[in-house]
């Protein structure tokens, strides 16, 4: 049986005349039904003419050639042109080019897996580590529901480990497995972040931890951040057309690095903790002894602990009396195997914030130069010249001083204060020395230097810290004002 729609060929009307790369159109089709042919593949098949050109196309089963020749048929019946060369009807052609010209819509976990390839090669490890945990993050708010979901936890280790380009033709560990395959089929597309409710999830994700307290600040900020960066090689590669973030704040307050005066040591609890620090761990082993230096870097010169580590003796200029100087090049923050390019725990970096080969001149008081020089001449130094390393001259390890430090503090601490928030961690010894040079009256462009931060950072975070400058300040007005 044949249909024929007897309509003279044609361009459609009201087109300009055909540029040589558009399809040639016509209604004058004919469909016949369905023959058998020689073939165990595809022994059925369909013809139809379009222009006088015959066209083709074969299948399996029979039902799924009367559907296709219904298809053209009802093409036909409406009127529709078809394409003299393709043989498809013009609505086919429009979808088909819609497709090809469509924006490539990856899913979440396809998208992580490129954006961070692409980042690997030029970022620090820490870096590296931040930006896997914003992806991670995002990726608890873009993925489908299911009874079968893993947990949320099993879902961020899951994405982390995914990530890491080195495990792109692996298959994942045992215990991840069921989660990466699940996040692998059920991640939503790209352009879900264009609805509202995603975009709710995905901030709500990034401030909240998993109990569903909010995050630090700090954390907040970092989350974003990679956020942000993911969002803006998403639009440069045409995934998205703009950030589905921007404009949207974190709800409620955002001082969450603001430094707690709490933690801040006066001068005899800053001598007494170094003292309990030195009687950590057996005399022969010294683990508190080769670590007392360490933290006093960080009370007296506002080291951070990574800088401490990566102090080299060459850098150092100690006098036998007077202020000596520490000229900082090298950072060794701890990051873990699987985000360093060389395969160990600790990266080799410059400075926060700086250029490759930029260094930064503190000075430091004759109490600390005492204290190194002392630590060299007990301790010496690593192969490679750092001052501090732990027994067998390998790169002192986070867990090491953490564990001398929790150690140290009940010792140097009545009960009372052992629980509270003072000096609870080594850090905090840099934030009493950043407020200690402010208290003495030293300009916060000069704090800020010798400290490796900018002003703006040095009065957010310790504006609730600096105390007994009022009157100074106070008679400084008056004179001011001629009331003096």
């Amino acid at each position: 049986m044949t249909y024929r729609n007897n309509s003279k060929g044609a361009r459609v009307s009201g087109r300009p005349p055909a540029a040589a790369e558009e399809p040639t159109l016509s209604t004058d089709v004919r469909v016949w039904k369905i023959n058998r042919v020689r073939s165990k593949r595809a022994p059925y098949q369909l013809r139809w003419l379009v222009a006088g050109k015959v066209k083709t196309s074969s299948f399996a089963t029979v039902t799924l050639a009367e559907s296709r020749r219904s298809e053209l048929w009802k093409a036909m019946v409406k009127g529709e042109a078809f394409d003299v060369e393709s043989g498809l009807p013009e609505s086919e052609l429009r979808a088909a080019a819609a497709r090809e010209n469509a924006k490539p819509d990856p899913s979440w976990w396809d998208f992580s897996r490129e954006y961070m390839a692409s980042r690997w090669r030029t970022s620090a490890a820490k870096t590296r580590e931040g930006v896997a945990d914003s992806l991670a993050t995002v990726a608890l708010a873009m993925m489908d529901d299911g009874k079968k979901a893993p947990p949320l936890e099993e879902v961020r280790l899951a994405m982390r480990w995914a990530v890491v380009p080195a495990h792109q033709d692996e298959d994942p560990p045992e215990d991840l497995a069921a989660a990466c395959t699940w996040l692998q089929h059920r991640s939503l597309p790209l352009s879900a972040l264009t609805d509202p409710k995603v975009v709710r999830d995905v901030q709500y994700r990034l401030s909240f931890k998993l109990d569903d307290t909010p995050a630090a600040g700090e954390t907040y900020k970092r989350r974003r951040r990679g956020f942000n960066t993911a969002m803006e090689y998403a639009i440069e590669c045409g995934y998205l057309d703009m950030n589905p973030l921007a404009g949207v704040k974190r709800a409620g307050s955002t001082r969450g690095d603001v430094v707690d005066p709490r933690v801040l040591v006066n001068a005899v609890q800053g001598a007494q903790l170094l003292t309990a620090v030195s009687y950590v761990g057996s005399v022969h082993r010294n683990r508190g002894r080769r670590l007392v230096a360490f933290f006093a870097c960080q009370l007296y010169a506002a080291m951070r602990p990574a800088e401490a580590v990566g102090l080299k003796e060459r850098d150092c200029y100690l006098p036998e009396r007077g202020w000596g100087t520490l000229t900082l090049k090298e950072t060794r923050p701890v990051s873990g195997k699987k985000w360093t390019d060389s395969g160990k725990r600790h990266d080799k970096r410059g400075l926060k914030s700086r250029e490759v080969k930029a260094d930064r001149p503190v000075p430091i008081p004759p109490l600390l130069v005492a204290m190194l020089r002392e630590h060299i001449r007990e301790f010496g130094t690593a192969a490679d010249g750092r001052v501090f390393h732990n027994e067998r001259g390998e790169v002192l390890g986070t867990s090491s001083y953490w564990r001398v430090w929790q150690e140290a503090r009940p010792i140097a601490l009545p009960p009372d204060k052992v629980d509270s928030p003072l000096a609870r961690r080594p850090y905090d010894l840099r934030h009493t020395c950043i407020t200690n040079w402010l208290n003495a009256g030293v300009p916060v462009a000069e704090v800020a230097r010798r400290a490796g931060n900018s002003p703006e950072v040095i009065h957010r975070r310790y504006e609730g810290c600096i105390d007994g400058h009022e009157e100074l300040n106070n008679g400084r007005i008056e004179k001011a004002m001629g009331w003096q």
